[in-house]
């Protein structure tokens, strides 16, 4: 009975090139949905749509989700599928959580899409926070892919930041462009040892990050090499090399499974969240970000159909969520959607230890 259901729609890449990644996204939403399957004695379905890694797919997928009237949508993993759906979303007027996507296009161009994962811009900027406060070095360096416009933007906020922190224009001393899916950084690298820094970020693709620092680590190169999320997953994890030191990485995160919060409480949701999950999966298994974040999605999704006023509009649940007044604390911490649809909440910087994440530094939001 439809009266008695509150449908929420997955939209993810279920199958082809990219269902690994969205698997994580998904198991996280299946947890919560488990923990909490009901809202106000209505019972929750998820509804799927796969959009098959595909964008021609996903037009297709995003309309049939559409004809079901869900009342939220969570997903796209993969930026291209969420931008994709986009317009579609905005026609239907249907609140949509993007779960990793960061691409600022998302939210900007589309009024009723809001994220619970920074976008890629401001992933730069915690990178020049944790350079200046945890690591005190008022000098940094940066290495983009050329041709690569997301790398670009996450690097230059990297730079921006380093500049506007320390008020030095010269504080970025070095700054390179290398080519994507090359198999030799010698030349580039080189001129890593030679500038003297001690933090480089390595903006762009996590493939191209890998062998940087690899090789880095062959030379006997001795620098932080500094990255985004990508670099928290296992697949990154199990490419690096054995002679890379743990301090020769640190990656922003947005969750702490290790519990390394800077205040002492943790949240009520991320002990149910990380209890359930080890229910699962064992006692020493460690939920990987996009896990807490999908799971914060649909939770979030579940808080907001609960605050609303009986027979709210979609318009009225999407500008309450992004008002100022609205707070969420969920798995991965508090989390403030802002006008924009983008989330102002805790950060991390971490490193691989063996093959745990560990937390190196906590980045709560600057007013």
């Amino acid at each position: 009975n439809k009266e008695d259901t509150i449908l929420i729609g997955v939209f993810e890449p279920m199958s082809g090139a990219d269902k690994e990644g969205a698997s994580l996204e998904v198991e996280g939403i299946e947890l919560a949905h488990e923990m909490y399957p009901e809202l106000n004695g209505k019972k929750i379905e998820l509804i799927y749509a796969d959009n098959n890694s595909n964008i021609d797919a996903a037009e297709t997928a995003i309309e049939t989700l559409i004809s079901r009237e869900p009342s939220f949508i969570l997903g796209s993993y993969g930026n291209v599928y969420s931008l994709t759906a986009g317009s579609y979303i905005n026609k239907a007027k249907i609140p949509t959580i993007a779960i990793t996507s960061t691409n600022p296009l998302i939210t900007k161009n589309y009024k009723y899409y809001c994220r619970v994962c920074y976008v890629d811009a401001n992933q730069g900027s915690l990178l020049a926070r944790y350079v200046l406060e945890d690591r005190k070095e008022t000098k940094a360096g940066v290495l983009i892919p050329s041709g690569d416009d997301a790398a670009l933007a996450e690097g230059t906020s990297f730079v921006d930041g380093i500049r506007a922190r320390t008020e030095d224009d010269d504080a970025v001393t070095l700054y390179e462009h290398f080519e994507p899916d090359s198999k030799e950084y010698a030349e580039v690298l080189n001129k890593v040892r030679r500038s003297g820094v001690k933090q480089v970020m390595i903006a762009g693709d996590s493939a191209d990050a890998v062998k940087i620092i690899n090789q880095a680590a062959e030379m006997g190169i001795e620098v932080q090499f500094l990255g985004n999320t990508e670099w928290g997953t296992v697949e990154f994890r199990n490419a690096l090399s054995n002679s890379v030191k743990s301090s020769s990485i640190a990656f922003v995160q947005f969750f702490a499974a290790d519990g390394k919060e800077a205040t002492a409480a943790v949240s009520k949701e991320k002990e149910i969240f990380l209890n359930a999950y080890a229910e699962k999966h064992g006692g020493s298994a460690e939920p990987e970000g996009a896990v807490a974040l999908g799971y914060d999605a649909y939770c979030l999704a579940l808080d907001a159909l609960s605050k609303a006023p009986e027979n709210a509009s979609s318009k009225e649940i999407i500008d309450m969520i992004s008002g100022p007044e609205y707070q969420f604390e969920g798995a991965s911490g508090l989390i403030n959607i802002d006008s924009k649809g983008d989330p102002i909440k805790t950060a991390y910087i971490s490193t691989w230890i063996r093959d745990k994440v560990n937390t190196l530094y906590t980045l709560e939001p600057e007013e």
